[in-house]
């Protein structure tokens, strides 16, 4: 597979080296140096992948302290969470069905997900948005990507450009259950034409809708750069420190009708607390209008724990530090170390667009626990001894090239060839006490291809194919998953483009061999379980409208229609194996609907309606009614007015988020599981089941100011 792989990549490499001899340099474009950062993964308006983009006017309108999913949430197929209810803290993103884990995120084309997870924890990115220039979310399989492989959807988050000009802007916003927002960013704009150096500093704070469900983020974003014609130096860094109470637990049905605000957790420093910081350098590199490079490096440290009360534990569950029935407080502790180094270079002209490149990283952790207090000590304990201790290595190397090319007129294809390479090992004990030893070796040949017909200067249409390999994380190994899972994409689309109107539809069949999708069940932090499914597949349909009937009326409309199944799913139920035939995929709903009515009866004023429809959803994958999440429709209210005036500021932003209108009491995530009662009628087995879920915010509010000089 491998020699496969070279052949072909050396097949595009002649194909580009062709093409250079026979164009002319006087006709290529000229790519911005800026976007050089992301143009190893990201696609162009044309390309045959599905993508929306979303720029930074955009970000900003709805951006008062909400987490990124949150801001996100009216895009085709994407559906959002938040354990806290207000979508602030531990916040989390589905598209297409396919949780956070399949969600591959970068930022300039460096890898977010935590390499053992896959997971992506937006809570340490607090008011990212900020220093956010534009996003691209990609759906399905997308192009190559860095880091863990995109398994239905892709998202790849652009910094700040550099600014031209000195700047500073004050922004506070503040709302419901006391939330607020504060931040400062300053620019020195160009010094002597070449250099500019910027910065943001930000604080979250929220109560949470959830009682005790408080948020505390600390973040910052730093930022050097140094450019001319042809080169551009970016060194930057950014960080958060986040301390959350633990909402994670959810309630039973019968606690969502008592009180659905309540937590039930006492503890009052039931808390979650972590510290990451970022630091990357880009050097891009213009040589002609046919050349550039782009060089990126990245070293990401995270360290922290969650504490927590436990009452009444046996000694054995931790090594013999306590006596039997002590209560106990717990610090469970992650400490890593993250390297990555890409490398692209871009070629380009009139008929041909060629992207090779590479990315490697690795990955170290520590994982332990450690005993900070003890009702009853076992003798010779001390405070802090580590009840469990384990490390891990991941390495991770992917090398690709993508090309884009005139066939004949009208008519473009996309070729993108993908090796990745990634070796995981573990070592120690875990949580549970159980030994964790895990070496393992993956290598994986991920094609794309893809053509593009443009019919007319309005209509164009496209269908794409492509693969994509997975490994198992960390939690899927201890569960006793080695195996890889593959997902095969096929995509066909129309997009329509006019001055008033822009219309993208797509068709879309996924389907999968031994996927891992959501039992429904959390483990012992609060992150889902997965197992895997055999085969399964998703088929959908998608449309995404911008209409502006007018200078003053404008509206944004997106229907995605699915349908999710796992295939011949067998399941243990009342002591038996039983072959349920096709069951519906755990958190997929069949409809999803987005959709926004803008009116800007001004220049500086616009006001918008946002609607979210979510069809109800099943939350285990056997179909039964007591898993199952009714639908909702939840719509905000969102207004933006600026003032410009002729002394002192630049402008001045007031802005103001209404969020669910008409006060809907919903539900938009949970979990379920299933045990099997032996004790009730000797000699018989019944199934029984659980399920707990995560209340969202009734009626909020968040108001903003933001001051720029």
């Amino acid at each position: 597979m491998k020699n496969l792989f070279l052949f072909l990549t050396l097949l595009v490499l002649s194909v580009s080296v062709n093409a250079q001899e026979d164009k002319q340099q006087d006709t290529t474009k000229i790519q911005k140096l800026d976007e050089v950062l992301v143009k190893a993964v990201r696609v162009d308006a044309d390309s045959p992948i599905t993508h929306s983009n979303v720029d930074k006017a955009e970000i900003q309108k709805r951006n008062l302290g909400q987490d990124i999913p949150i801001l996100l949430n009216y895009l085709p197929s994407v559906v959002t969470t938040s354990d806290a209810g207000a979508g602030i803290g531990y916040t989390g993103i589905r598209v297409r069905g396919t949780d956070a884990t399949r969600v591959n995120v970068t930022i300039n084309g460096i890898p977010y997900n935590d390499p053992e997870s896959q997971g992506t924890f937006w809570v340490n990115l607090g008011d990212f948005a900020s220093s956010t220039e534009s996003i691209q979310l990609q759906r399905g399989v997308g192009t190559s990507t860095n880091g863990s492989g995109a398994f239905g959807a892709s998202l790849n988050l652009l910094t700040d450009v550099f600014s031209e000009e000195a700047m500073a802007e004050i922004s506070n916003s503040f709302g419901s259950y006391n939330t607020r927002k504060h931040t400062v960013k300053v620019s020195s704009g160009l010094l002597n034409d070449h250099f500019e150096v910027s910065g943001r500093f930000s604080k979250i704070d929220s109560d949470g809708y959830v009682d005790r469900a408080f948020t505390d983020l600390k973040s910052y974003f730093l930022q050097g750069v140094y450019k001319n014609n042809n080169t551009l130096i970016k060194a930057l860094t950014f960080g958060n420190y986040e301390r959350t109470y633990q909402s994670w637990y959810g309630l039973t049905e019968d606690q969502l009708k008592e009180d659905r605000r309540q937590n039930p957790y006492t503890y009052d420093n039931e808390t979650d607390n972590y510290w990451q910081d970022h630091y990357q350098l880009h050097w891009n590199q213009r040589f002609n209008n046919n050349w550039s490079t782009n060089l990126g490096l990245n070293y990401t440290k995270g360290k922290g724990y969650f504490e927590q009360f436990k009452e009444g534990e046996s000694a054995a569950d931790f090594s013999n530090l306590i006596e039997d029935d002590s209560d106990v407080i717990v610090r469970r502790w992650l400490d890593n170390d993250f390297y990555v180094l890409n490398a692209n270079v871009v070629y380009q002209n009139t008929n041909l667009e060629l992207v090779t490149g590479l990315s490697y990283n690795t990955y170290t952790s520590d994982h332990f626990g450690e005993v900070i207090w003890g009702s009853d000590l076992a003798p010779n304990t001390q405070i802090r001894d580590r009840y469990y201790d384990g490390d891990a290595t991941k390495n991770d190397f992917s090398i690709f090239s993508k090309a884009t090319f005139n066939i004949v007129p009208k008519l473009t294809g996309f070729v993108d060839l993908q090796g990745r390479f990634v070796s995981y090992k573990t070592n120690g004990i875990n949580s549970d006490l159980n030994e964790f030893v895990t070496d393992a070796d993956f290598s994986f040949f991920n094609p794309k291809l893809g053509l593009t017909y443009k019919s007319s200067e309005k209509n164009s249409y496209y269908v794409s194919y492509a693969r994509a390999n997975r490994e198992p994380n960390r939690d899927d190994f201890k569960a006793g998953v080695t195996e890889n899972e593959t997902l095969n994409d096929i995509e066909l689309g129309w997009r329509y483009a006019s001055n008033k109107v822009n219309v993208s539809t797509n068709l879309y069949y996924m389907f999968y061999q031994n996927q891992l999708v959501l039992t429904g069940e959390l483990d012992d932090v609060g992150s889902p379980i997965r197992a895997t499914s055999g085969k399964s597949y998703r088929l959908g349909l998608e449309v995404d409208a911008n209409i502006a009937f007018s200078k003053m009326f404008s509206t944004s409309l997106n229907v995605a229609v699915s349908q999710n199944k796992n295939q011949d799913f067998t399941a243990s139920l009342d002591g038996e194996f039983v072959n349920l035939g096709d069951t519906n995929i755990s958190f997929s709903p069949e409809l999803v609907i987005g959709n926004a009515i803008n009116f800007m009866p001004t220049e500086n004023l616009q006001l918008s309606f946002l609607s979210k429809y979510v069809g109800e959803q099943y939350m285990g994958n056997i179909d039964r009614k007591s898993s199952k999440l009714d639908s909702y429709f939840v719509n905000d209210f969102n207004i933006n007015y600026q003032i410009n005036p002729n002394k002192i500021f630049k402008s001045i932003i007031v802005s103001g988020l209404v969020n669910n209108v008409f006060n809907k009491k919903y539900v938009s995530n949970g979990y379920y599981g299933t045990y099997d009662d032996t004790w009730s009628v000797p000699g018989e087995t019944t199934t029984l089941d659980y399920a707990g879920y995560y209340p969202q915010a009734t009626t909020n509010f968040l108001l903003g100011l933001t001051l720029k000089f």
